[in-house]
């Protein structure tokens, strides 16, 4: 029985069960059944979809789906016939091949390359012989040329670190120039570590001498992160905190921000291996190291890496929190239009623009949640399109946007459990990979519910600051649950968010100003019409750019279609908003001459109420929407309010003054057995049990009539 590589003890193969994951393998079937869930395996990129990207090991293609990906598809580097590491994770009955994330992406990092046969497993025959394996003999040499200059451990830390010192710098300097030569694009992680491994790499010695290093360089000149490309070549000194640290294949990333900004500092111990382990994020540090231009990048290679204390710590945070409360204060607001209601909020839209931007300035993730409606996905739109060029300014990574801002829609605009949960996991597995900061949550058309009142508190339990940006009033609820808060009434969120977008970042405000207009279904504001005009959107493209992106908001719901509503609102193409809005309307034709051959219209006391059943006569998972749907009928209808009744809920649409509270009492009393309740949603809505379905109805048809002939008396 052979022995396993690895541990040596008896297997079935050349690797046992429990090292199974150490090591990666060559597939050289040809059924997707013959693959061993849990295996490493070598492919190569096959080709890209919205969703994911398939991946070829061997003679079979499985999906590496975008929600296993550690970062997002936009960002991913690789190109078709690109070698890639993968986990299979699931064969399905059909033959699909699940796909997971591989944080090791080189040969090297595994800890040996089998073959995986339908005869069995063995030893890959090039083993060691792989252009991995020559790169990494090449760097074991390049060690052993190191070691052989290194002292004994015998030898004084002090002098073992002043000599490398000394000798370092000329050789880093020259790799330095042939590298920024000949490579562009992000580097990888191979990269990386081959450069950070023809440096000292950190030791425990090293490490251990920190304080005298750090006196040995103490001429060095302090310099703002702002200022770095002003000095590539430069050994240069920087104080400030830790945002993150990441692990890489190769070296450890810290991003370092000061008073003027973010750059990735790479410090390298080994491959894989976590340097300066007791630096976290929070950290207050002083950094020496080479500044380098890879692929127009800012990078420093670090040197030293010290956490500060006492006094030192203390005036660097002094000097960064004064920096940033400066720099953080929105300017004086100026409102997109004449629009008292909007006048009347300014002090709060400043009190929001500010948290946002002083987010963005400490490098704390942004996360908008925003309704899945036309007004939701505007006003998400709206605050992102003043959000990204700040992060862009602020941080030297390219892909710096899609870690530090992200916008994720959801249903009904309530906040829920499920959504908080989701996104506390998601957070909090940021934070443990990569040590970032929890992020701020900025609500658009959402949030300002009594519904999501569960949803905030989970948030605040974490710490994670809140911002709610809404058109209608907040429920006493959730008002204690949010840090800051700009609603007002009859308005649309979009209104609201385009407000604080433009105080958030003044360069884009020509951007916003035809947005509000496209929010409105009816009865847009006369300013917000004429400053749309101003800005080239007519009311008849306003109207065709609204349908188009209600329709687009039904359709995968869950995703936050950031290109495609760019397209539509911001490059304005007129021509695909056409289209869009030509299938919004024959989809809502359709289902409206459905729902007005089955209304059910019922008359008490003067006042008409149209009941549709809208179980019996819609279409539940096609579009419109039961919302949507409802909103036309009241705009299109004669009558004084519209039901639409389903199983064991119902939603109400009037422009009476409602009491919806005195409803759920009047309907409790009249049917204590049906559990009425009002679960606090963006417009009125009552759920109940589906056995009292019709008596909770007739109840409802007579409250709902008479609060309407009340206040229209």
């Amino acid at each position: 029985m052979p022995d396993c590589i690895i541990c040596g003890t008896s297997s079935d193969g050349p690797i046992c069960d429990v090292h199974q994951e150490d090591v990666v393998f060559e597939f050289r079937g040809d059924q997707p059944s013959q693959l061993t869930p849990g295996r490493f395996y070598r492919g190569t990129v096959d080709g890209y979809a919205e969703f994911g990207v398939f991946i070829n090991i061997g003679n079979v293609t499985g999906l590496l789906h975008r929600s296993k990906l550690d970062r997002r598809l936009e960002s991913l580097d690789w190109e078709v016939g690109d070698d890639v590491f993968v986990q299979v994770n699931n064969i399905r009955d059909n033959g699909d091949i699940d796909l997971g994330w591989s944080i090791r992406q080189s040969e090297r990092e595994f800890r040996g390359v089998l073959v995986d046969s339908p005869d069995g497993d063995y030893l890959a025959d090039e083993y060691g012989e792989s252009d991995d394996a020559e790169s990494e003999e090449s760097d074991t040499d390049a060690s052993t040329e190191e070691s052989a200059a290194e002292p004994e451990s015998g030898r004084e830390p002090e002098t073992a670190t002043e000599e490398a010192t000394e000798d370092e710098p000329t050789e880093a300097k020259a790799t330095e120039a042939k590298a920024d030569e000949q490579t562009g694009g992000n580097p990888s992680d191979e990269e990386l570590a081959d450069i950070a491994a023809k440096d000292e790499p950190v030791t425990e010695e090293s490490d251990a001498a920190g304080s005298e290093t750090d006196e040995a360089v103490g001429d060095i000149d302090r310099v703002p992160v702002g200022t770095l490309r002003e000095h590539v070549g430069d050994v240069v000194r920087l104080e400030g905190e830790v945002v993150s640290a990441r692990q890489t294949s190769g070296p450890t990333v810290f991003e370092l921000r000061d008073e003027t900004g973010v750059v990735d500092c790479a410090a390298f111990v080994e491959a894989g291996v976590r340097a300066y382990p007791d630096i976290e994020a929070d950290d207050y540090v002083r950094l020496d190291g080479e500044v380098r231009l890879r692929r127009d990048e800012i990078q420093v290679e670090t040197e030293s890496l010290v956490e500060l204390e006492a006094d030192a710590k203390a005036e660097v945070e002094q000097r960064m929190d004064d920096a940033l409360d400066d720099q953080a204060s929105a300017d004086s607001v100026e409102p997109l239009a004449d629009d008292d209601a909007i006048e009347a909020i300014t002090a709060d839209i400043t009190d929001a623009a500010t948290t946002i931007r002083r987010a963005v300035l400490e490098s704390r993730p942004v996360v908008v949640r925003h309704d899945a409606t036309t007004d939701g996905y505007v006003a998400g739109a709206a605050v992102e399109r003043a959000i990204l060029p700040l992060v862009k300014e602020q941080h030297a990574s390219a892909d710096a946007v899609y870690h530090y801002f992200d916008r994720r829609p959801l249903e009904d605009g309530v906040y829920d459990m499920n959504d908080a949960t989701k996104d506390v996991t998601r957070m909090l597995g940021d934070r443990e990979r990569h040590d970032e900061k929890l992020p701020l949550f900025v609500f658009a058309a959402a949030g300002s519910t009594a519904a999501s009142t569960d949803g905030l508190e989970l948030l605040d339990i974490y710490g994670a600051p809140r911002v709610v940006l809404d058109g209608r009033p907040a429920d006493s609820e959730v008002v204690d649950e949010i840090d800051s808060l700009v609603t007002v009434a009859d308005r649309t969120a979009t209104t609201v968010a385009a407000n604080v977008a433009a105080a958030v970042n003044g360069d884009v405000r020509d951007d916003l100003t035809h947005l509000p207009a496209i929010s409105y279904w009816d009865d847009t504001p006369e300013a917000y019409v004429e400053l749309a005009a101003e800005a080239g959107v007519d009311d008849d493209t306003a109207r065709q750019l609204r349908e188009a992106i209600a329709l687009e908001a039904f359709y995968q719901s869950y995703e936050d279609k950031r290109e495609l509503i760019v397209d539509l609102l911001f490059e304005k193409r007129t021509g695909l908003a056409e289209q869009v809005s030509e299938q919004f309307g024959r989809k809502l034709e359709a289902e409206l001459e459905t729902a007005t051959a089955n209304l059910d219209e019922r008359s008490v006391d003067g006042a008409t109420v149209a009941v549709l059943d809208t179980e019996a006569y819609t279409h539940t998972y096609d579009f419109p929407p039961t919302r949507l749907l409802l909103d036309e009928l009241a705009r299109r209808l004669d009558v004084d309010a519209v039901v639409g009744v389903a199983t064991d809920e119902l939603h109400i649409r009037t422009d009476a003054a409602l009491d919806l509270e005195a409803i759920v009492a009047s309907l409790q009393l009249e049917s204590p057995e049906a559990g009425v309740d009002n679960p606090g949603a963006r417009e009125p809505k009552l759920e109940f049990l589906a056995g009292e379905r019709e008596a909770v109805l007739d109840t409802l048809v007579d409250a709902l009539a008479e609060q309407v002939v009340t206040a229209s008396a």
